[in-house]
């Protein structure tokens, strides 16, 4: 599942050749407005933490598990990241990319594993100052519409 990060060193493993040749329509859409919600969480947790913590309460602990951890990255299906994120995130997200619902859940699918595994290197959730430093590189690296 890291076709979308490549296999590049570094914080963002390879994120930046894999922009540079890898992420297009809805994807390269969509990513924007996926690593806005990792920073933003509210009562100071991470929006990673966040997404991270419904995952798990929407009994899907074991493949969030498997990106956040160091092993392979489980497989997600649509049903599964419409169950565990909800409605109303689903629809900020299409919003945010101008994608439909059904769309966000089918690219969120690819985006998710590599996403969590490549902010959790550690095989943690890293600090919220770590995570900002991060995230605030891969806004850098994502295409401008």
């Amino acid at each position: 599942m890291d076709k979308l990060f490549g296999g590049g060193a570094g914080p963002l493993g390879g994120l930046e050749s894999a922009l540079g040749g890898g992420a297009s329509g809805g994807v390269a859409a969509l990513l924007p407005a996926v690593v806005g919600m990792m920073g933003g969480g509210g009562g100071g947790a991470s929006g990673l933490e966040k997404l991270v913590g419904n995952l798990q309460a929407g009994g899907l602990g074991d493949i969030v598990g498997s990106w956040v951890g160091m092993g392979p990255n489980k497989a997600i299906t649509p049903d599964q990241v419409k169950a565990g994120l909800g409605p109303a995130t689903l629809k900020q997200l299409a919003t945010q990319s101008g994608l439909p619902v059904g769309q966000v859940a089918e690219h969120l699918t690819s985006i998710l594993p590599s996403l969590v595994n490549n902010l959790t290197p550690d095989g943690k959730i890293p600090s919220t100052a770590s995570l900002a430093k991060s995230l605030q590189g891969l806004q850098g690296l994502l295409p401008r519409g």
